[in-house]
Parts: C-alpha cells; sequence; structure tokens
C-alpha cells in the first residue's frame, strides 16, 4: 500500500524541499510559539469559512485526507508529529490493515547492533510521526539554524490559528508594499512577522496529485493541509459536539417534564 496521492514528474525532489528547510511550519522559526509577535507584525489573515468551527462543526473528512496527503508529501519532510502515532491515522478512514501497511512504510531507530551501528525497524500503529531528523542539531543546520516545529498542535497554538495558516500558504507573490526592502534571499510573505521569510513558497500548482482527482491548486492544497492540521490538533471534536448537542437535548426535555410536573402539583392549589 502507498500514501495517499503521488508526486508529479517534475516535481521538486524531496531533498531540495530539505535544503529549503521550514515548509509549512517555517513561519514559526520568525514568530516562535509561546512568545508570539503582536498583531500588528503581521497582516490580520482574511476571515475564512471553515466546517468545523461553530457549536456544531464537523470535519469534511475528504478534506482531512487530501490535507494529509499535502503533509505526507511536503511537510512531512522537514516537520514530525510527535503526538499522533500512525494508529491515531485510522481516523482517516482507514482500514487496519492499510494503517499497518502505511505505518511498515516508515522506519524508525532501534538501536544499534552487536557491532555498534544504528540500526532501524518498521513502524507500527504505536510509533508515532516523529521528525525526519535525528536530532535538534542536525535539523537546525539544515533549516538556516531553525528546528522546524512540530505540527501535531499547530492549529490551536499558533498565533492567529486556521486563518494565519492558510492566508500564510496562499500569501507568497504579493508586491510588498512601497518602500519595503526585501532583502536577498528571503521573500515578501504579508501574513510572516515583519512580512518577510526566509521560506521558499512549499506549494506549487499541481505539485501533487490528489487519489480523487481534485485539482491541486496552491488554494486547494492550503485549505485541504489546514484541515488537516485542525483535525490532528482536535481529532475528537465532533464527538465532544454530538456530547454537547445531547446534554442540551436532555436538559431540554428534563425543564419540560420539571415545568409539566410543577403545574400538575399545583394545580389543585387555591
Amino acid at each position: 500500500m502507498h500514501e495517499p496521492g503521488h508526486r508529479q514528474r517534475g516535481a521538486q525532489p524531496r531533498r531540495i524541499m530539505l535544503r529549503h528547510g521550514l515548509l509549512l511550519g517555517g513561519l514559526l522559526a520568525v514568530l516562535p510559539v509561546g512568545s508570539g509577535a503582536r498583531a500588528h507584525d503581521y497582516r490580520e489573515p482574511p476571515r475564512q469559512h471553515w466546517s468545523f468551527q461553530g457549536p456544531l462543526g464537523h470535519f469534511d473528512m475528504a478534506a482531512v485526507q487530501r490535507g494529509y496527503t499535502v503533509y505526507a508529501q511536503v511537510c512531512s519532510a522537514c516537520h514530525g508529529m510527535s503526538a499522533v502515532t500512525y494508529g491515531d491515522l485510522a481516523g482517516l478512514g482507514l482500514k487496519e490493515a492499510d494503517v499497518n501497511a502505511l505505518a511498515a512504510s516508515h522506519h524508525i531507530p532501534a538501536g544499534v547492533d552487536a557491532a555498534g551501528h544504528p540500526v532501524a525497524r518498521p513502524a507500527n500503529m504505536d510509533d508515532h510521526l516523529l521528525s525526519p531528523y535525528p536530532d535538534a542539531h542536525v535539523a537546525a543546520v539544515a533549516n538556516h539554524g531553525v528546528v522546524p516545529p512540530d505540527q501535531s498542535r499547530l492549529a490551536v497554538v499558533h498565533p492567529g490559528g486556521v486563518d494565519r495558516i492558510y492566508a500564510f500558504l496562499t500569501g507568497y507573490g504579493q508586491t510588498p508594499p512601497a518602500g519595503t526592502v526585501v532583502p536577498p534571499g528571503t521573500f515578501y510573505n504579508p501574513y510572516a512577522a515583519n512580512g518577510q521569510i526566509a521560506m521558499p513558497p512549499p506549494l506549487y500548482e499541481g505539485g501533487i496529485t490528489y487519489p480523487d482527482g481534485t485539482p491541486a491548486t496552491v488554494e486547494q492544497q492550503a485549505r485541504d493541509v489546514t484541515t488537516y492540521l485542525a483535525w490532528v490538533a482536535n481529532p475528537h471534536l465532533a464527538a465532544r459536539h454530538r456530547a454537547g448537542v445531547g446534554a442540551v437535548v436532555f436538559l431540554l426535555i428534563l425543564l419540560v417534564l420539571s415545568i409539566c410536573l410543577k403545574r400538575r402539583t399545583w394545580s389543585n392549589v387555591h
């Protein structure tokens, strides 16, 4: 079994993506989670409509599956998801056998052999989606001195949330304001802190092929991978919403019964 989708011929090879560095989460190289730039350091992103927002929100699982394709083929070149196991990917709608095959296609460190050489073993459903780098030092060297952030909770901890992630991914190519100097080797992106970032655009028109035939525009890839990041950060959202709706319905029924009981109890009191 192969991971959903495949790179088209002519797409930039993995080693080039590794050299470029931060990819999807690269905006955090300029705006670290926790220290955060103030709101005026970047343009406020336009509000987007997301199916998972609101009290009755739910995830579009087709978009989540497409988003995993983007993550697996683009973002995972530099980013891990240490809080996510391969078994969690069953929530995408995959069968257990498919999840096992997907996990086994990746290898994780398994200590050393008798001669002291490092060995690896196929991953299983209990293993986590680790960083592609062996340690933070190697990751920093490969990414302009910055360790690519883990993406497990990016959608909920990143300043600006999902709207800004989507805006950032689609924000390349805009004309800088008059008087703005963009140093060589950097790119203008109004949704990056201070409007500049060294990370090249991670998404390209037709850069991947979706298994369901959806046209892989930059906007589509950005929306899908943002939806996937939101699902990874909050996979039980729909279940919680169902529980909340059930609780509200129960309380309404209890209220009606209480009113009826009160009226019956006091109906003979004059």
